[in-house]
C-alpha cells in the first residue's frame, strides 16, 4: 500500500471524517483504528499519534457529534419567530439529528458517560441545554412561559424530546412519522409550560363610574 501524505491538522481530520462515516453507518462497534489507517491511506503508526486508542477516537467523534448538533439547536432557536415558532424548530432538528444519524447520537451519549470522557467532551455536551435554559429564560421574560425555575422547565423539554427521539431511532413510533411525533409532543410541553393567560378584568361597578363623564 503506497501511504499517503497528509499535513498534521488534516490527518487527524480525515481519521474523524471516516470515523463518522463508520459509525454512521454499521455502529462504533465497528470501528476499528488499524482499518481507518488503512481506509485514509497511512499506517497505523500515523494514526496513532492523533488517537491513542479507540476511545480517544470515540471521544473526539463524539465532541464532533455534539458540536454539530449544538450547531443546528442554536441557530433554530436564534432564527427570526415567534419563541413558539423557535422552540418547536429547535425540537425538530434535535428529532431530525437523531433520526438521521441514530448512531452518532447513541454514541455520543454512552461516549459522554465513560469514565474516560474528556473535558472537552464534557464542555461540549452541556451547550444545547444551556442554550436552552437561556431560551427559556428569556421566554420568561416575555411572559411567553409561566414562571418557575428555568431550568426545570428546560430539563422537562429536553426530557420530551429526546425520549421522541429515543422511539423514533429504536422504530418504536409504529406508523407515526418523526416529524409528526415530534410536532406533537412540542405543542404538549410547550402548552404545558406556557404563561396561563391573563384573569379578564371584572366588571366595572355602576357606582365606581359615578360622577365619570
Amino acid at each position: 500500500m503506497t501511504e499517503r501524505t497528509y499535513h498534521h491538522g488534516n490527518l487527524r481530520a480525515a481519521l474523524l471524517e471516516r470515523a463518522w462515516e463508520v459509525v454512521d453507518a454499521d455502529g462504533a462497534d465497528a470501528l476499528s483504528l488499524r482499518q481507518l489507517a488503512r481506509d485514509v491511506g497511512v499506517s497505523h503508526g500515523a494514526s496513532a499519534r492523533h488517537f491513542r486508542d479507540k476511545q480517544a477516537l470515540l471521544d473526539a467523534l463524539a465532541v464532533e457529534g455534539f458540536s454539530r448538533l449544538n450547531g443546528a439547536l442554536l441557530d433554530a432557536v436564534a432564527a427570526p419567530g415567534s419563541f413558539g415558532d423557535r422552540f418547536r424548530a429547535a425540537g425538530d432538528a434535535y428529532v431530525g439529528f437523531a433520526v438521521q444519524h441514530p448512531a452518532i447520537l447513541r454514541t455520543m451519549y454512552s461516549v459522554k458517560h465513560h469514565d474516560a470522557a474528556s473535558p472537552e467532551l464534557g464542555e461540549v455536551s452541556h451547550v444545547a441545554l444551556t442554550a436552552l435554559v437561556d431560551f427559556v429564560s428569556a421566554a420568561q421574560q416575555a411572559g411567553e412561559l409561566r414562571e418557575g425555575p428555568s431550568d426545570e422547565l428546560a430539563l422537562v423539554a429536553f426530557a420530551a424530546v429526546h425520549g421522541v427521539a429515543t422511539l423514533a431511532t429504536d422504530d418504536l413510533l409504529d406508523d407515526v412519522p418523526w416529524q409528526q411525533a415530534s410536532a406533537v409532543t412540542v405543542a404538549s410541553v410547550w402548552r404545558g409550560i406556557a404563561a396561563p393567560p391573563a384573569s379578564p378584568l371584572p366588571p366595572a361597578r355602576s357606582g365606581d363610574l359615578a360622577g365619570t363623564g
